[in-house]
């Protein structure tokens, strides 16, 4: 029961705790978040509500004591206020001054109400705040208001001149609002924005964009908010109409239509996509997008998603029908008239975890020609790889099976010599010695390549590995290492295999190998300009006997150069095929020095072998000869204003400068330059593949200007020269592809415009400039 009515000079009442009677109605919730970016804007705004007016957001002052979580009896509601005056014959309660009402749901989860004036009819239930209204739901979205009818349950019923801010950071403004029987609530004449309305200095600014709408309609079960003869309006001027929009107020996606995209290209013409996504479930969706073009047929597309509590999985596919210039094993057919055909591409992957250890993944990638990826733009890789997997790892073992298979998309491979892999195993155990202390590791291997038009490779190892690192009284770290391995290879048709150095002996083939390595590191630290510095010299002997190489085919093994980060394996070989035997010593140092805002860091070796392997390791490796050349790195960082990382290979007989690679980043995320540039001078045979010399020079760039402005491009340019590389046809300076372009962003748009140009023609992709528009509303959300 209430006590009788207090005088108004009484003093005020604090954190008295009343049961009311329950009631069905909620509180307004419209949390707008996550959902699909939209596409123009709007006009007609004036009658919508300002958006954009100050309020205050911080945390409520004086508010009682949560109360107890509402129950099915009683609606336990804690308030404030500074007087209090209670009507016996109305069954009227007003609260005046400083008004907080506070409430938790079923769930545990607080609501609380502040104004200047309420008044409470006892009988109906119906609560009346008036002046200064602001009120907190459950999710941490604030609605302010002059006047607002609520429930004994705190939930809204009709409002005048709201505005409505979201935990995401959305805000809604509306003249008039109510809840109608299905338990919708109806806000007329409304306006949206996602954009922040004050300016890095808390002053006032109009949003970029926002949405108006005669009528939004939420529904609290569905967890939707709907808007009806709806318009965008962009900086104030621009306003174009909105078909349908459909906000999530969960942070969820929801059905609707995306973003249009607008290109054009030398072989489509202009290009207009539109895309459809439809939230299937929660862990469910679906994207469906129809792209026309002035200069080809239609494609369509089509992506699913889902996960589940084991699993995650997509599938894409592209379909269309167009013509097509067939390239394949070197030929390019420039005949103008191509032939029509079905043209697609189908991209799925996926993973499914069996249980803590056990997985399986699994990917595909297949087009049906050479040149669908790049004339639709969808990718530039020269290879499509599909694959799959199971594996299980726990702390100290690793098993894989695996396969998979690759379509190639350069014109000068036949696919008949392409691999297809199958079955791929690899089990490896790690195991404490519990004499010396080391780590034993044990490896057992097989692979099994097979060609349609080409060499068939079969090979099975097994192997056991000791290590031992210790550190010395002097500070040295010692590493001891010691390797034995057997291997089993099969092996038909390898005269289809071009390059002689990789074919093998036909038939069966094994050998057996044995390795023992000593590494030692000795690290100085000291003080010198300001900083510290750390000078480690290194020292590795690795011995292994004669070992029987060039019977054995090689196709894991080819891709051979020193760099720093071969230059102290065991194996300088990548893969398995090859091995470097004999005995051999490598030497170098590892310096760094650090003071505060500076890094430097550098690594520079070389190594020494007692005997010459120049038929496996051939000329131009860096490693053909007894004393190898001399490669380094250099990495300079000065904060994150500039990076500047280095590699070279010098040979060691004329101090030519056979590897010149460099990678420098200066600037911040507004304005920056990317500059790399890349030297192949390998001098190495043209019967060895993959090792070819090349130069290239790359840039990227951004600037930024008027706050929300920038110019941006980039560049790849082919320096090769003819002598260099007399199949690469650059003549020392061949764009590749460039492009630039003018961007507009701010808090909650992005504007860009942005034009690239293709020098290189292949079959049905032809060479010219490519425009595209970019137009993202943040905010809003984006599937």
């Amino acid at each position: 029961m209430l006590p009788p009515a207090q005088n108004p000079l009484q003093a005020p009442i604090r954190s008295k705790i009343r049961r009311l009677r329950p009631l069905s109605l909620r509180v307004l919730a419209l949390g707008i978040a996550a959902a699909p970016v939209f596409y123009t804007a709007l006009p007609g705004a004036a009658l919508a509500q300002d958006v954009s007016r100050q309020v205050d957001t911080g945390p409520m002052e004086g508010q009682p004591p949560a109360p107890p979580p509402a129950t099915a009896d009683a609606e336990p509601v804690a308030f404030e206020a500074d007087d209090v005056q209670y009507e016996q014959n109305s069954e009227l309660v007003t609260a005046t001054g400083n008004v907080v009402l506070r409430r938790r749901d079923e769930k545990g989860q607080a609501q609380s109400v502040r104004s200047d004036k309420v008044t409470w009819d006892r009988n109906s239930g119906k609560i009346l705040a008036v002046g200064n209204v602001r009120l907190v739901d459950q999710d941490g979205n604030q609605l302010y208001t002059e006047q607002v009818e609520l429930t004994d349950q705190l939930k809204t019923g009709m409002m005048e001149n709201m505005l409505l801010v979201m935990r995401e950071g959305g805000r809604m403004a509306a003249l008039k609002g109510e809840r109608i029987a299905n338990g919708d609530v109806i806000l007329n004449q409304a306006a949206y924005t996602g954009c922040d309305v004050t300016d890095d200095d808390g002053c006032p600014k109009k949003p970029t964009w926002r949405i108006v709408a005669k009528q939004v309609v939420y529904s609290e079960e569905q967890k939707r908010v709907r808007f009806k003869d709806a318009r965008i309006e962009l900086f104030g001027i621009i306003q174009l109409p909105l078909l349908g929009l459909t906000i999530g107020t969960d942070g969820g996606s929801v059905s609707g239509f995306l973003m249009p995209d607008i290109r054009s290209s030398p072989s489509n013409g202009f290009e207009l996509s539109q895309s459809y996504f439809w939230k299937i479930a929660e862990n469910r969706d679906l994207t469906g997008t129809v792209s026309a073009y002035t200069g080809a047929a239609p494609m369509a597309s089509v992506q699913y998603r889902a996960l589940t509590d084991r699993s995650a999985y997509q599938i894409t596919g592209y379909a269309t029908s167009s013509s097509r210039i067939p390239i394949a094993g070197g030929s390019d057919i420039t005949s103008p008239d191509g032939k029509r055909a079905f043209r697609g591409y189908i991209f799925a992957n996926g993973r499914l975890q069996l249980d803590d250890n056990w997985s399986v993944t699994g990917s595909i990638r297949r087009a049906t020609d050479r040149t669908f990826l790049r004339r639709y733009d969808l990718s530039r890789d020269d290879r499509l790889r599909s694959t799959i997997e199971v594996e299980r790892i726990d702390d100290d073992s690793y098993f894989s099976f695996a396969g998979y298979t690759t379509q190639t998309m350069q014109s000068d491979r036949v696919q008949g010599q392409i691999p297809v892999a199958l079955p791929v195993i690899d089990y490896r155990r790690r195991i404490d010695d519990p004499l010396l202390g080391g780590k034993f590791e044990l490896q057992a291997n097989t692979l099994g390549i097979m060609r349609s038009n080409g060499q068939d490779t079969q090979r099975a190892f097994a192997s056991g590995q000791w290590s031992l690192r210790k550190l010395t009284g002097m500070g040295q770290e010692v590493t001891l290492t010691g390797l034995v391995r057997g291997d089993v290879y099969h092996s038909d048709e390898n005269l289809k295999t071009d390059t002689a150095l990789y074919r093998g002996t036909e038939g069966w083939q094994g050998r057996g190998i044995a390795t023992a390595a000593l590494d030692v590191k000795w690290p100085f630290v000291g003080q010198v300009f300001g900083g510290t510095q750390v000078l480690t010299p290194r020292f590795q002997v690795v011995a292994s006997p004669k070992i029987k190489n060039l019977a054995i085919p090689n196709e894991d093994s080819r891709a051979i150069e020193l760099d720093t980060g071969n230059l102290f394996a065991l194996n300088r070989f990548p893969g398995y095929d090859r091995i470097e035997d004999g005995v051999r010593f490598t030497y170098g140092f590892d310096w760094q020095f650090e003071r505060p805002r500076w890094r430097i860091k550098t690594t520079v070796g070389q190594s020494v072998r007692l005997s010459n392997r120049a038929t496996v390791l051939p000329d131009g490796t860096g490693l053909a000869n007894k004393t190898s050349d001399i490669v380094g790195r250099t990495e300079i960082r000065y904060r994150d204003a500039i990076n500047f990382v280095h590699r070279f290979r010098v040979d060691k007989d004329t101090l030519a400068v056979r590897r010149n690679e460099f990678d420098a980043v200066i600037g911040n995320t507004r304005s920056y330059l990317e500059v790399g540039y890349t030297k192949l001078n390998r001098d190495i045979s043209e019967e060895i593949e993959d090792l070819q010399d090349r130069e290239e020079l790359r840039a990227a760039g951004r600037i930024a200007f008027a706050k929300y402005w920038s110019l941006f491009g980039s560049a790849v340019v082919n320096m090769t020269a003819r002598e260099e590389d007399p199949d690469n046809g650059s003549n020392g300076f061949q764009p590749l592809r460039t492009r630039f372009g003018a961007a507009y962003e701010d808090d909650c748009i992005q504007i860009s415009l942005t034009w690239r140009r293709d020098y290189v023609a292949l079959g049905d992709v032809k060479r010219g400039d490519s425009f595209q528009l970019g137009f993202a509303l943040k905010n809003i959300g984006a599937h």
